[in-house]
């Protein structure tokens, strides 16, 4: 009988991993302003511990739990653009159980930091696009005498 509870027991152990899930919803908001947000419930929420972030891909691998007590999970978030003003993000969560619900907890987060990121986000690109236009005028005076040995020298 305690061989078969032992067996029982290390299969239960082993197929753990197998009932992950990957939560997929839904925003419309562009995956800048959503990204912004993620990042703020990463890394201000106090309840994650950051293993891995991509700002290219906008994907992140991130930890929580009690890490004393052994029960430690490995969660993944990751944004898809599918359109201008729409991203869905995926969380992949390696447990969901009657205590606790780690996507659901995370997606309640990145709602709540969704309006401040969106606007950090809208601010950040008025000035990017700002700065996109002062780099277009055209240069006159003593920097742009300055600036014209250097211009030549990076010429082929």
């Amino acid at each position: 009988m305690r061989r078969f509870a032992a067996v029982a027991l290390i299969l239960l152990i082993g197929a753990g991993p197998s009932f992950a899930k990957t939560h997929k919803d839904m925003y419309s908001a562009p995956c800048t302003a959503l990204w912004n947000a993620v990042k703020d419930t990463l890394r201000n929420s106090g309840k994650y511990g950051i293993l891995g972030m991509e700002s290219s891909e906008m994907t992140a691998t991130y930890s929580i739990g009690m890490g004393s007590l052994g029960q430690k999970r490995v969660n993944s978030v990751a944004l898809n653009i599918k359109g201008d003003n729409a991203c869905e993000m995926q969380v992949q969560s390696s447990y969901s159980g009657f205590t606790n619900d780690d996507a659901g907890d995370f997606k309640k987060r990145v709602d709540k930091s969704l309006p401040v990121a969106a606007a950090t986000a809208g601010a950040s690109g008025k000035a990017e696009q700002s700065q996109q236009v002062n780099d277009a005028l055209p240069r006159s005076g003593l920097l742009a005498e300055l600036a014209q040995p250097f211009a030549a020298s990076l010429q082929p």
